[in-house]
């Protein structure tokens, strides 16, 4: 394989900030125009200002209406736990394994993903960890547990959790959940799981705080927002919403209730924020929600997503390491296993497909705890021929492995010749994941 260059090649990204597409004309336009006229921080105001949250909250449930811009979804769910603070006097947070807020000290804290990593600073005392609501491969999986409500047998764990933190001198100030978890794999909670957690939590004397950083602004095709997958009556009191309401400008925002703002305005602590709703930034932002309606992108997401769900499940009957698919509207994930039995989680294979997709210009990356899942987030623009295009070569590069490496037992003498090849190693950035004997005993042979 000789080294190859991008230029002048098709690059197929699955991003999950560009919701509208790259340098997308009607956005680049607002942000220019009005950066050619003003741009200024927040404490002077702006009709900006006022018409991106009116728009903003006309998306939302009642009666969440009131709307605080922030530069990032990190910001946004740090203030939602200033916010749930300040309403409940209280303070412990429960969050989901796995579960990954952002990259401030605060978020850190409620962020599994990252607090335990070998150098993470493990968990703190006030934060309380429920089991990520995986239904493949979690605590309570689907295939043990027939007929049964998996929604409910999640959140009876967060219920145990509110009962021992009461009994242990403990107060939850709240919940806080992706309502469909990103970087823990892009798992779809089952049905009631919500619906019940939300009861649970609001009667331990908590609010519930959906992130909707990666997943809302029509992801999911039905609704505006991942959370009314449970129910058109699942309506949290707190929202956060970032990436791609700027379509990669940075430019975010916390939801939540006239209550909950009040209690925050008595708390006596200012809220300002310097560049969070400036002129240009709404300007964006409103741009970006006329985009999703105008080009009817929801319905467009909808209609591609089960193109390829569809076409994922197909492939699934051809290749045994496709172990589950799931997903809904342009928020898809595909489970790699070594086997569908024990659901041993593919993760040396996962990162080689994503390595061989690069080489074929389709960025494309994994996560979930062992790093097994593909995640699929692409722009909603994402049409029918792009996802064509990649259940394709999906295809080509896992019937590769099949005819090729999985088949190589460590230290045959075709394996070896291909190792030694000097041109094993080329690819676009320099870098083929090349398993040593020692390890694809373990990893590679079937």
């Amino acid at each position: 394989m000789h080294k190859r260059s991008f230029r002048n090649r098709k690059l197929y990204g699955c991003g999950n900030a560009t919701w509208v597409g790259h340098c997308q004309p009607d956005v680049v336009k607002a942000a220019c125009d009005q950066l050619a006229v003003l741009n200024t921080n927040n404490r002077f105001l702006h009709d900006n200002l006022v018409i991106c949250a009116r728009k903003l909250t006309s998306l939302m449930p009642a009666p969440l209406s009131i709307c605080f811009f922030v530069n990032s979804g990190s910001e946004a769910n740090d203030l939602a736990l200033r916010l749930a603070r300040s309403h409940t006097k209280n303070h412990d947070i429960i969050t989901l394994d796995h579960a990954y807020h952002g990259h401030l000290t605060s978020l850190i804290s409620i962020s599994p993903y990252k607090f335990n990593l070998p150098g993470g600073s493990g968990k703190a005392e006030w934060v309380h960890v429920a089991s990520c609501p995986d239904v493949y491969r979690g605590k309570y999986r689907a295939v043990d547990y027939p007929g049964q409500d998996m929604g409910k047998m999640y959140a009876d764990e967060v219920l145990d959790i509110c009962k021992k933190a009461r009994g242990g001198g403990h107060t939850i100030a709240a919940f806080i959940a992706e309502s469909l978890q990103s970087c823990g794999g892009q798992i779809i909670p089952p049905d009631n799981y919500l619906r019940n957690v939300y009861r649970y939590v609001r009667e331990a004397g908590g609010v519930c705080i959906a992130d909707e950083v990666q997943v809302g602004f029509g992801r999911v095709g039905k609704h505006w927002w991942a959370f009314q997958l449970q129910g058109e009556d699942i309506v949290p009191d707190i929202v956060t919403v970032g990436k791609p309401m700027g379509n990669g400008h940075p430019v975010a925002a916390v939801i939540t209730t006239l209550e909950i703002a009040q209690s925050f305005k008595e708390s006596g602590i200012e809220y300002f924020n310097t560049y969070g709703g400036n002129p240009v930034s709404c300007a964006v932002a409103i741009a970006v929600m006329d985009v999703l309606e105008r080009q009817r992108l929801r319905e467009h997401a909808t209609r591609v997503g089960n193109h390829l769900l569809n076409s994922l499940r197909q492939l699934a009957l051809k290749h045994l390491i496709i172990g589950d698919v799931r997903g809904v509207g342009l928020f898809i994930g595909i489970e790699l296993v070594e086997d569908r039995e024990n659901r041993i989680p593919a993760t040396a294979k996962a990162q080689h497909i994503v390595s061989r997709m690069k080489e074929e210009y389709i960025l494309v990356s994994s996560d979930g705890p062992d790093r097994n899942v593909l995640k699929l987030k692409p722009p909603l623009v994402f049409c029918q021929e792009n996802a064509d295009h990649f259940v394709k070569i999906l295809d080509e590069v896992l019937t590769e492995m099949n005819d090729d490496e999985v088949t190589m037992e460590a230290g045959s003498p075709q394996r070896q010749k291909k190792a030694n090849h000097p041109e094993f190693e080329n690819s676009p950035n320099e870098k083929k994941i090349k398993i040593d004997d020692q390890q694809s005993e373990k990893i590679i042979k079937v």
